[in-house]
């Protein structure tokens, strides 16, 4: 039976009832989970997929369990997931400490992290409320440490199979190798290659298995260290092999066998399901508010290889603070930049930062962008209707492209040249007016959500770009 604090289970659960207006019972499926579930099912949780499972909503299911971590009913973890094998290469409790250069132990390749594809966030329940075996890593069993802390299961094969099944299948030989000893992987090899990795360290091994060798006794002997294998690789025959493996370094390392069938000496190409990419919670407003400490190492940057970036500005603004004075003029801007944030809220986007009269937004996708901007546009000219003595005059820009997510003025931001053109890309709009760019304007929903509107192409030439762009510049209502 789990062992939980009840008085601070309930504590926190009241405290996240109130934090905002939930859906009926989703706070109540929450705790039922924490309650009821495994502990491989309290480790490392996947909000998309433990919302699909549940009947939720996916947006309000990410907030719930960003409020629930602020609260201390789970942990947050940022993990790096190799995209060839789909094994967990690090994880860090905080942004901080995440490195953009990793390398893959069991692949043996040196990868660059992108928030896009190889950045996951997962939830774990904190051991404050209920404490599970994966809380204490070095107590579980090799294959639970292997197949389960040190892998994920969204890395699928193509016939949806997660891959680390796949390896489970696959194993000849699992074992914990403590400093100084030796184990013996008594193996019965088939035609192929005999794989043998770590998640602990670079040693590894590739074995061919040639049935046509003859037949006898095969020992081998092999040390181990954190950086190699020594031999590494050779050619066997079928049958009894063993594999006499030496821990020459000077902390325990875990080591496993595959055997991979003739012809394959690689994983099969990897679809991922769906998973809380560090893209995503960038551009989710909830994040930034609960977690403004979360910042990116300063000396490196994370590459995103797709974000829409919305730009907006007030025309005009300087006249509107000579005119109704600095007070009066600072109360209507901050009351515009709540009507944006609103907006971009409900679009599935987040506020990075405001300039001056202006505000910057990352969306996930280039449709929620151009919708936001479209209701943003709306928002403001119901807002003058109130006030017409007092109106503001909005512009707007779209763009999107590849980034680098960075902390500047210890806040997250983004960096690059796609940055730069999103913003001239607002420069070009005039009042009301709302300007996109051409790779906006090909994305997935946008020309659909424009039918309506008056649109028409141009080409610009935008100050830091040296070819003209097309762009194109969305009017009223047809």
């Amino acid at each position: 039976m789990a062992s939980i604090d009840e008085k601070d289970l309930e504590e926190k659960l009241t405290a996240l009832e109130s934090a905002r207006t939930w859906s009926a019972r989703l706070v109540s499926k929450l705790e039922s989970n924490i309650r009821s579930a495994s502990d491989a099912e309290l480790f490392r949780i996947n909000p998309i997929k433990f919302a699909a499972d549940k009947s939720l909503n996916e947006e309000e299911t990410i907030v719930l369990f960003l409020h629930a971590t602020a609260l201390g009913l789970f942990d947050m973890t940022w993990i790096l997931i190799c995209p060839v094998c789909s094994c967990v290469i690090d994880s860090f409790r905080a942004l901080k400490n995440l490195r953009s250069h990793c390398r893959c132990t069991h692949c043996h390749l040196d990868f660059v992290a992108a928030l896009d594809d190889m950045i996951a966030i997962t939830f774990t329940v904190n051991p404050a409320i209920r404490r599970i075996s994966y809380h204490d890593p070095q107590t579980l069993t090799v294959e639970d440490y292997l197949f389960r802390y040190s892998s994920t299961n969204e890395g699928l094969i193509p016939d949806g199979t997660p891959f680390v099944h796949l390896r489970e299948m696959l194993s000849r030989g699992l074992a914990y190798i403590e400093p100084g000893e030796t184990t013996a992987f008594e193996i019965i090899a088939e035609a192929g290659i005999l794989h043998g990795s770590s998640s602990d360290s670079d040693a590894g091994i590739t074995f061919i298995v040639d049935p046509a060798l003859p037949t006898g006794e095969q020992r081998i002997a092999i040390r181990l260290d954190l950086e190699s294998s020594t031999p590494d690789a050779g050619t066997i025959a079928a049958g009894k092999v063993i594999f006499e493996m030496s821990n020459v370094a000077d902390k325990r390392i875990e080591f496993g066998i595959l055997q991979l069938p003739p012809g394959v000496d690689r994983p099969p190409p990897l679809h991922f399901a769906p998973f809380l990419s560090g893209k995503r919670l960038l551009t989710t407003q909830t994040f930034r508010d609960l977690f403004r400490s979360e910042v990116i190492r300063s000396h490196e940057g994370l590459g995103v290889t797709d974000i829409a970036l919305l730009f907006t500005d007030l025309k005009g603004s300087t006249a509107l603070y000579d005119r109704i004075g600095d007070l009066n003029a600072f109360a209507l801007v901050q009351q515009h930049f709540e009507r944006l944030q609103d907006v971009t809220i409900r679009h599935n986007g987040a506020i990075i930062k405001t300039i001056g009269d202006a505000v910057m937004a990352a969306f996930l996708r280039p449709a929620d962008a151009v919708r936001a901007a479209l209701d943003m546009r709306s928002e403001i000219a119901s807002f003058n209707k109130r006030q017409p003595d007092k109106a503001l005059i909005l512009k707007i820009g779209v763009h999107r492209g590849a980034a680098i997510a960075v902390t500047l003025n210890e806040r997250l931001d983004y960096f690059g040249q796609t940055v730069n053109i999103a913003a001239r890309v607002q420069g070009l709009a005039d009042a009301d007016e709302i300007f996109v760019s051409q790779d906006v304007y090909d994305a997935t929903g946008v020309r659909d959500g424009l039918a309506a509107f008056a649109v028409d192409r141009r080409t610009a030439h935008l100050r830091g770009v040296r070819q003209e762009l097309p762009v194109f510049r969305v009017g009223g209502a047809v």
